[in-house]
């Protein structure tokens, strides 16, 4: 090899506008690559993207906190890209498979995206990869592989590749999952760490029955699958109440709201919790939230008050301290510091209101002891 010729090429190279020297750069590894004994590895060859040929993925599990964010533009900046974001070929340019937030802090950090003057290294997954069940098994391996990823969005991973016809054994293999973690995230959300305690009121905590751990595998059978979803448009678990509505929880305005988060920016529990009784023995304020949660929730009503095993008085309750004070259910046990006449009224006023939602549904009516029967747990 002509060492000097190639300095030359290279100096030469240097006097050229930017988008010519990357696009000559990229040949080069390239041509090297795909001649070398490496070239079945993608890491083989990085090759430098415009930002914008590099579009995010809509089903990435994985969630990264401000802080880690924030740490992430940090050691860009310090360290420079020292992990491509690996892609693969979508429509007139790219789409990422495992590094959304690497791809993410690129674009929207104007520090990083003048450092790496508006372009993003990318490495591209082999051909015969490129399947989405097979980027989605990718990115989640690359996910569990650094240890991040959300539960109630593995769930509906889960979900899409049984519809996409694998059958459980693939998704645990691909996945680097057990059968079983794979049957619970087919049925639930991954939110029962909110209903682990049980120490408050029965009248106004939605979980008093006992907890049944019994899961009715999903078919491998994507007809079956279909028909299901055709007939009903909803998934059900846990009962078989053929009265009930089903919504999956990203449709539930209640956890939008925050009524499953475990803290309130950073609020000391007994305060939340005294915030939680001033409003609940304020009658006209609890009616008028009352009011607009069987308004304006639609999905989160119909999942809820048509569960005739629900405790559907508690779940009026906080859902109404969360659309008011923005209170997560997590602080219910605010109802144990109102009198107990204004437990009486508290609920009383959420009967009110659940029979105002049945009826104006075309169902029956029901008594205090049925809106509070708490006869089940029901997460899904």
């Amino acid at each position: 090899m002509n060492i000097d010729c190639l300095k030359q090429l290279l100096e030469e190279l240097a006097q050229k506008p930017l988008d010519e020297q990357v696009q000559t750069m990229n040949l080069m590894r390239k041509l090297i690559h795909d001649s070398g004994p490496f070239k079945h590895e993608p890491v083989d060859y990085v090759k430098w993207v415009r930002n914008d040929e590099l579009k995010a993925n809509d089903y990435n599990p994985n969630r990264v906190a401000p802080p880690e964010m924030e740490l992430l533009k940090v050691s860009i900046l310090n360290d420079g890209y020292t992990q491509p974001i690996v892609s693969w070929p979508k429509d007139a340019g790219y789409e990422v498979v495992d590094g959304f937030h690497r791809n993410r802090v690129g674009k929207e950090c104007e520090e990083v995206r003048e450092k790496v003057k508006g372009y993003l290294p990318i490495t591209v997954i082999n051909a015969e990869r490129e399947d989405r069940g097979d980027r989605i098994a990718s990115t989640i391996r690359h996910n569990r592989a650094r240890g991040k990823h959300v539960v109630e969005g593995m769930s509906d991973i889960v979900l899409e590749l049984k519809n996409r016809n694998w059958k459980n054994e693939r998704i645990a293999r691909e996945l680097g999952m057990e059968l079983d973690e794979i049957l619970r995230l087919c049925q639930i959300t991954g939110l029962e760490g909110l209903f682990s305690d049980q120490d408050f009121s029965k009248s106004w905590d939605i979980e008093d029955a006992e907890i049944v751990d019994e899961f009715v595998p999903i078919s491998d059978d994507v007809d079956e699958i279909a028909v299901v979803a055709e007939e009903n448009k909803f998934r059900s678990a846990n009962t078989n109440d053929k009265n009930r509505i089903f919504h999956t929880w990203d449709k539930w305005e209640c956890y939008k709201a925050g009524f499953y988060n475990t803290s309130m920016n950073g609020t000391k529990k007994e305060d939340a919790e005294m915030m939680y009784a001033d409003f609940l023995s304020d009658t006209q304020q609890f009616a008028d939230s009352l009011e607009h949660i069987i308004t304006e929730w639609k999905h989160s009503c119909e999942h809820y008050l048509t569960n005739s095993a629900l405790n559907r008085i508690a779940w009026l309750g906080q859902a109404a301290a969360c659309y008011a004070k923005g209170l997560p259910a997590t602080y219910r046990g605010g109802f144990n510091l109102l009198s107990n006449e204004e437990q009486i009224t508290a609920n009383e006023t959420a009967l009110i209101y659940l029979n105002k939602w049945l009826e104006q549904h075309g169902r029956a009516i029901v008594t205090m002891e049925d809106g509070l029967s708490g006869l089940q747990v029901d997460l899904y």
